[in-house]
């Protein structure tokens, strides 16, 4: 059973900086695709980042290009989301997610992702 698990939310200012972790279990996927997704009320779910379990191929949303980056610690489970020169448009829960697809095909469609954490709030303040 696939089990996701983020930490590190918060509430920051504006300009601050924020590092999400998602602590994957059971999820054993070699050429598969981990990434962060955020939805705030009454907005739609937005692909953040995805990067690939085999490491090298991530994507970005151009709305985070510049300021936030995705990594990965394949010895700890875990994979990260560090983000930096935070803005209040940056407000929503952050959603660890993880598919059997490669990335080259899940890229930042949520639809492809089939196991999903239970989030983590950022809120960002002027």
């Amino acid at each position: 059973q696939v089990q996701l698990v983020e930490s590190g939310g918060g509430s920051v200012q504006a300009g601050g900086s924020l590092r999400l972790s998602c602590a994957a279990s059971g999820y054993t996927y070699g050429t598969g695709c981990m990434g962060w997704f955020r939805q705030s009320p009454g907005k739609e779910r937005e692909g953040v980042a995805t990067m690939a379990t085999d490491g090298g191929t991530t994507y970005l949303a151009d709305s985070v290009k510049g300021r936030f980056t995705i990594s990965q610690d394949n010895a700890k489970n875990t994979l990260y989301l560090q983000m930096n020169s935070l803005k209040p448009e940056d407000t929503a829960m952050y959603y660890c997610a993880a598919a059997v697809y490669h990335c080259y095909t899940a890229r930042l469609q949520g639809s492809y992702f089939s196991y999903w954490g239970q989030g983590t709030q950022v809120t960002v303040s002027s």
